[in-house]
């Protein structure tokens, strides 16, 4: 790619969100918005090379965006107001190629409006993500697809039928008010997680990380973090990617197979993402009660900081985690706990703790309960228990990189009875 697609392609993922999100909020049409910008990088690709890079590109795209708005207004004769509202506005915009950046924005950024508008809970939450992922990250759809592995297709569908649901029933494009706030912010975080989870440890197929999904998710927390300055969560839930996608690169080895934290080389973990997730957690008030996201980074910390596996302050992340689950009570949580504890005050205390979760049957299809009792039946060389927790755990694991390790695993433990 030379120097001008560069500058064209880093302009697209720095400023499509944006430029979208005004798009959207004058035209009150995601098609409309989405068609009239994508023709202006069409533009754009077309012009630069030979009027030079422009000083503001993010004004370029924007007037040449709203231009072909307009002229898509027109030629269908709809939303005549909006149509002549626009005409007045963009009449005091220079020429593209001379244009100084002028679009104003709202009181409120528009990019807040539109991660409410994509992350309403009237909408599925399958549809959320890729709605999020394709108004906001400027995804293609055969890009969302392929990470989700959906049929284009299917997924081009999901995305229809939300854009459809907002119009029909009339989803306001706005942030909502203080008394829905809490919520529907929930909801907001927790489509973000689920598209970096997605990334860091996918459900299905051979990859076992998609960085392009962890990257995203990643930029769009940060986009929220500087829209809502001062929301601990937020910053929680940045602080968590960061600390997690720090080891992504230790997490394979060289033919693709999983390593897991203990094995991991800590010296490949990302030390400047790791510093910018420990410095947002130093600047979280002491006299504040702390939330979940925050809990779940702090916990992710305490690994950070350990230069090697034995350094791990266990007991720290026990306490941690029970903290967590006085929070947010929860099997998964519960499970995590003994694992901790396990490692802080001996093998036998935390198998007790999975033990009694399994015998609740809540977590009976979930196959990391199988795989940690796995371990420690494992290191307790109980490797009969622990062969036949392996092949559940390899019946429930849907990652191939994933029941590939398992399969190591049990390989190894069978070989000892």
């Amino acid at each position: 790619m030379d120097g001008g697609a560069e500058r064209i392609a880093a302009t697209f993922r720095e400023e499509w969100g944006r430029i979208m999100a005004g798009l959207i909020r004058f035209s009150g049409s995601f098609d409309l918005a989405e068609e009239a910008l994508q023709e202006a990088f069409a533009l754009a690709v077309e012009v630069w090379p030979r009027s030079g890079h422009p000083e503001n590109a993010a004004a370029w795209i924007t007037t040449a965006a709203r231009r072909k708005l307009i002229d898509a207004l027109r030629r269908e004769k709809v939303r005549r107001e909006k149509s002549e509202t626009l005409m007045r506005e963009t009449a005091t915009f220079a020429p593209p190629d001379e244009c100084v950046f002028g679009m104003e924005e709202s009181p409120t950024d528009d990019r807040l409006r539109l991660i409410f508008t994509c992350c309403h809970p009237a909408l599925a939450l399958e549809a959320q993500i890729a709605l999020t992922l394709r108004t906001l990250g400027g995804l293609t759809t055969a890009e969302i697809a392929r990470a989700f592995l959906l049929p284009e297709p299917t997924l081009a569908q999901r995305i229809v039928r939300a854009k459809r649901k907002i119009q029909d029933a009339h989803i306001p494009y706005e942030v909502p008010g203080r008394d829905r706030m809490p919520e529907r912010l929930e909801a907001v975080r927790h489509v973000l997680y689920l598209i970096f989870n997605e990334g860091y440890s996918a459900a299905f197929g051979g990859e076992l990380v998609r960085g392009d999904l962890c990257r995203e998710a990643i930029r769009l927390a940060r986009l929220l973090c500087s829209l809502m300055p001062g929301d601990r969560e937020n910053a929680g839930l940045l602080a968590l990617m960061l600390l997690q996608d720090s080891r992504r690169s230790a997490r394979r080895g060289r033919n693709g197979e999983l390593i897991t934290l203990e094995e991991q080389d800590r010296s490949m973990w990302d030390a400047e993402q790791i510093r910018v997730a420990l410095d947002l957690l130093a600047g979280m008030p002491e006299n504040e009660a702390r939330v979940r996201f925050e809990l779940e980074a702090r916990i992710a910390a305490e690994h950070a900081r350990a230069g090697r596996t034995e350094d791990t302050d266990w007991r720290r992340i026990a306490s941690l985690y029970a903290e967590l689950h006085r929070l947010n009570p929860s099997p998964v949580i519960a499970l995590n706990e003994a694992v901790a504890i396990a490692m802080a005050d001996g093998i036998p205390s935390g198998l007790d703790r999975i033990e009694a979760i399994a015998a609740s049957g809540e977590l009976e299809e979930y196959y990391l309960l199988h795989a940690a009792r796995a371990d420690l039946l494992r290191r307790l060389g109980r490797n009969a228990e622990a062969a036949e927790a392996y092949r559940k755990a390899l019946e429930l694991t849907t990652n191939e990189t994933e029941r590939r390790y398992l399969k190591r695993r049990l390989d190894g433990v069978s070989q000892q009875i």
